[in-house]
Order: structure tokens, then C-alpha cells, then sequence
């Protein structure tokens, strides 16, 4: 199974008109998204006959939305009081038009008529519904719009918010609310959209303004979006990494899953170096070698006797010499997969030496840390054919970029993707919502993760994680990267949830794939 493909407001446009001239009414896409509202209503706010519901509405299609939601819980289940509030001056009525307005025409028909103020015997309201802007907003909300994302904030001390689609006020194709201060967008407690998750639903800070977030058919085909190769944005879920995590074959042996050689460390930073090595076991490599300079092997083999070790040449301050080289390509020529960076320093020596192993090993190679900042230092550029897998923090992306910081985060979709196709490189961008971008421009957005890894080590685990998983799976590169940043953000919020947000240390982490695992693929504890 393939990551869920997540759509801009354009293309999902495009979805809507191809179901359309398959054959199925816009009206009736319409009634099934109100269908799909008024479900999670009943289910979440039962019995909704006792409820005091306000529906408000936008001129548009999501109002629309709302028209047929008010009608159908006005049909279905009585509430105690609803009230529909249509935000627009009266006489701008008559201006609606389409589905919509056939829409207000039926709400009239089944004896409900629209308000177009709110009144104050509306404030004791226990649910409100908005349906007032969709997720085509192009920058801030004004007028009567603006008008009643204030009075849905400000005036129901007393009731839950369910926004449909979108909370009103945000813009479906970014995850940076509009507007400047942004804040003037619907505080919702959940969010019921359609067919497919939009880029403000998965990306921060507008994915975490979003509630409780429920992604709703309305018979829209798959086959109209899901294996749509156009539609280059996608949300990694369980369902599309847990077969790499399916039970080994009975006869497995520790030669048929990958052996991985980790260059790095230095003889003041051995601890990355035997991280990132015991990280590549824990997810699951067959054999894991760290080739790191000779006065840091003693360290990182006492740390995790499981890893084997190669001493490499040195410089006078402890890391790789220039002289190593030819011993690395050695090595790297028995292994599966290079892993290069973690406190390997950047001094001249081992800054040539790096970026000779980027250009010259043909195993794929996880380039982090150190690594990282020395391929910045000069110009460089993928090969084709080479897999490399660089994966940055977004300081260490603003040096590989000469792009700021505060312009990567503005736009960490397109920062990711531009670096992936110019240079050829997968991009893992770390982050709230780790992106890893390709070369063909796909970009695949992680949804796990905690604050409880901000802590020094967390992406050496990764590093070592992505080493694995990639050994492992040598022919599926895309989902075995997919799973490790999967994996590593659970097992983040895995060790939050045992050991709280501001204990965790970075092995904690280790200690939870387990967990993550058996979450992943619904294994039991009791095997």
C-alpha cells in the first residue's frame, strides 16, 4: 500500500470534477460530505436531539455543506433548538448559486429558515457548526466572513466547535495560517474533511489548530487521486510501511538482512559513533560495522558489544585522516549500505575524505551531522544512479542551501523538494513533521513525532535506524526510509508518554521500538 496522498485545494478541485463527469452529482458529493458530518455528530455528541445547535454558513460551497448538514439534522433528529446563521448581507441571498443554492431551497422546504445575526438566544448553543469558509481561502479572512469567525470564537462559552473541512479562516494549501499577524481563523475541537487530507491538515502549526481530525469518503473513487503519480505529496500511514515489519521467515539468518558500515565518530564524540551503530541493529540490520578513528574503537565497543569495529587513520585531533579512504572503500565494498557523519568532525582532512566517499562508494549511503556540513563547506551534486540519503536538521539545510532558516521552515514542502531535484539527493528534512522529498519531486510527510526529542542524539538514532531499515530493504528504498521516520517519531512519542516530555534521552528511544512495532502491525505483546 502506497502513503495516502494529501491534496492541495487545486487538485482536489480536479478530483471533485472527474467524479463529476464519472457520473456522480455534485449535489450528491454535497449530501454525502453532510451525511458524513451529521455521522460524527451522532456518534460524538449523542443523543443529538438534547443539543443546541448553530450552523453557520458561507456563501460558497462550504456553506452549502452546512445547508445540507442543518437540514439533515433538523430531518433526523430534532435538536432541542437549531439555528442556521447565513453570513452574508440579505440581500446577497439570491447570489447564491449551484449546489448551494438548491441546498438553502431545500433547508426552506423542510421548514427552516436562515438568520443572518447572531442573536443572543443563540449563546447558550451547545455545538456549533462551522461551515463558513472552505479550504480555498486565499490570503485573510474579511468581511462578514471575518465577521463570524470572531462570533463563533468569542460568543459560545458552552459549546463544542465542529468545523467541516477546514476551520474557517485557514487556507487549505499551506500549514501557515494567513494573514499578518495570523489568528483570525475558527478555534475548532474537531474537523471533518473529505476524500483526502489537504496540505493544511498535515502540516504545523495549521495541522494542530485542527481538533480532533477525521478524513471522510464521499464517493469519490480512489483511482481518482490515490494512484494519480501527478499528485506528488503524501502522508505516510501504518497501513503503507507495516509489511517491512512482517515476521521473518523461519529459516532467517543474520546475512539476510543487511550488514551496514557506519563510519564515524572521533575521539571526542564516540558516543554518535555508537549510537547510530546501535541503532542500525535495533531496527533490525543483520550485522552492523563502525569504522571510526583508533583511539574512539575502545569506547564505542564498550558501549554495544554486538558492534564490530574497524580502526581508521587519524588526524592529530582525533579524526579521520585523508589516509583512510582507500580502508573505507574496502569496507564499504563487503557491506550493504554506508552510514557516514555522526560525530565524525570536520577538519580538512576528514572534509575531503567525505566528499570523496560521497562521489566514489556506489552502496548507498545515510549522510548526517558532520557529514552534512562538510558536503556544505563545498559543491556538490548526486549522481545519478547513486542512492544518497541526507537527512538535516533545518540549520544544517540552511548551510547545504545558503537559504535562512526562517525561509526553509516559511516552506519546508517546497525547501525539501527543491534541494532533492536539484541535487539529485533524497531530502529526510527533521523536524515537526519530517518530510522526505525525492528526486522525482514526490514528497512524503511523517505525522509522528514529540518535543520529548529535542534532546541531543535523537538524530543519530535515526541515522542508524534509516541504515537498517534501508539494509534490510534494498530493493524497496522509498517505504524502508518511510518506516524508520515513522518508527523514530512513535518510539518519540512512545518515550514521552512513559517517561514524560523533558526525561526522555535519545536510547530511550531504542527502547520503544517495540512498541512502535507491534502498534504499527497490530502484533500483540503476548507472541
Amino acid at each position: 500500500m502506497r502513503p495516502r496522498k494529501v491534496l492541495t485545494p487545486g487538485e482536489m478541485a480536479e478530483v471533485d470534477r472527474a467524479t463529476i463527469a464519472a457520473g456522480i452529482p455534485g449535489i450528491i458529493l454535497m449530501e454525502n460530505a453532510a451525511a458524513r458530518v451529521v455521522e460524527y455528530l451522532a456518534t460524538h455528541f449523542a443523543p443529538v436531539s438534547e443539543q443546541r445547535i448553530v450552523v453557520v454558513c458561507g456563501k460558497g460551497n462550504n456553506g452549502g455543506d452546512g445547508l445540507a448538514i442543518a437540514r439533515q439534522l433538523h430531518v433526523r433528529f430534532a435538536p432541542r433548538s437549531l439555528r442556521v446563521i447565513l453570513a452574508c448581507d440579505p440581500a446577497e441571498v439570491c447570489e447564491l448559486r449551484g449546489d448551494a443554492a438548491l441546498n438553502l431551497a431545500m433547508l426552506h422546504a423542510v421548514g427552516v429558515q436562515e438568520y443572518h445575526d447572531f442573536g443572543l438566544e443563540m449563546r447558550g448553543a451547545t455545538l456549533v457548526i462551522d461551515a463558513v469558509l472552505g479550504t480555498g481561502l486565499n490570503g485573510a479572512a474579511s468581511g462578514l466572513a471575518l465577521d463570524a469567525i470572531l462570533e463563533i470564537n468569542s460568543s459560545f462559552p458552552f459549546a463544542k466547535v465542529v468545523a467541516v473541512d477546514i476551520p474557517s479562516g485557514l487556507s487549505g494549501a499551506s500549514g501557515t495560517p494567513p494573514g499578518s499577524p495570523p489568528g483570525n481563523y475558527v478555534r475548532a475541537d474537531a474537523t471533518v474533511t473529505f476524500t483526502a487530507p489537504k496540505v493544511c491538515h498535515v502540516m504545523p502549526p495549521a495541522c494542530n489548530l485542527m481538533g480532533d481530525l477525521v478524513i471522510a469518503p464521499i464517493g469519490s473513487p480512489p483511482s481518482h487521486y490515490e494512484n494519480d503519480d501527478r499528485l506528488q505529496l503524501a502522508l505516510i500511514t501504518p497501513e503503507s510501511i507495516a509489511p517491512l515489519f512482517a515476521p521473518r521467515p523461519r529459516d532467517s539468518n543474520k546475512g539476510k538482512f543487511g550488514h551496514v558500515l557506519v563510519v564515524a565518530g572521533s575521539r571526542n564524540k564516540p558516543g554518535a559513533a555508537a549510537m547510530a551503530g546501535l541503532s542500525a541493529l535495533r531496527a533490525g540490520a543483520g550485522l552492523v560495522t563502525v569504522a571510526c578513528p583508533a583511539s574512539a574503537m575502545s569506547a564505542i565497543a564498550a558501549h554495544t558489544p554486538e558492534l564490530m569495529t574497524e580502526p581508521l587513520p587519524e588526524t592529530a585531533s582525533g579524526e579521520i585522516a585523508r589516509s583512510a579512504f582507500e580502508h573505507i572503500v574496502d569496507l564499504a565494498g563487503k557491506r550493504t549500505l554506508v552510514a557516514i557523519g555522526p560525530g565524525i568532525g570536520t577538519d580538512d582532512e576528514t572534509r575531503a575524505t567525505i566528499m570523496r566517499l560521497f562521489y566514489e562508494i556506489p552502496q548507498p549511503m545515510v549522510i548526517d551531522a558532520d557529514a552534512l556540513n562538510c558536503l556544505a563547506a563545498g559543491e556538490w551534486s548526486g549522481a545519478p544512479g547513486l542512492v544518497r540519503v541526507l537527512t538535516p536538521h533545518p540549520g544544517e539545510m540552511s548551510r547545504l542551501t545558503d537559504v535562512s532558516i526562517a525561509d526553509i521552515q516559511s516552506d519546508r514542502i517546497a525547501a525539501a523538494r527543491s534541494l532533492a531535484t536539484a541535487r539529485n539527493v533524497i531530502v529526510v528534512l527533521k523536524g515537526e513533521r519530517t518530510l522526505i522529498a525525492f528526486p522525482d519531486g514526490r514528497v512524503w510527510i511523517n505525522p509522528t513525532g514529540s518535543p520529548s526529542m529535542a534532546t541531543g542524539g535523537t538524530g543519530d538514532i535515526l541515522t542508524g535506524m534509516l541504515s537498517g531499515m534501508m539494509g534490510q530493504f534494498p530493493g524497496d528504498t522509498d517505504r524502508a526510509i518511510a518506516a524508520a521516520v515513522y518508527l523514530h517519531g512513535l518510539a518519540g512519542e512512545l518515550a514521552a508518554r512513559h517517561l514524560t516530555e523533558q526525561t526522555v534521552i535519545a536510547t530511550d528511544l531504542l527502547n520503544c521500538l517495540a512498541e512502535g512495532i507491534r502498534a504499527i502491525t497490530n502484533i500483540p505483546h503476548a507472541l
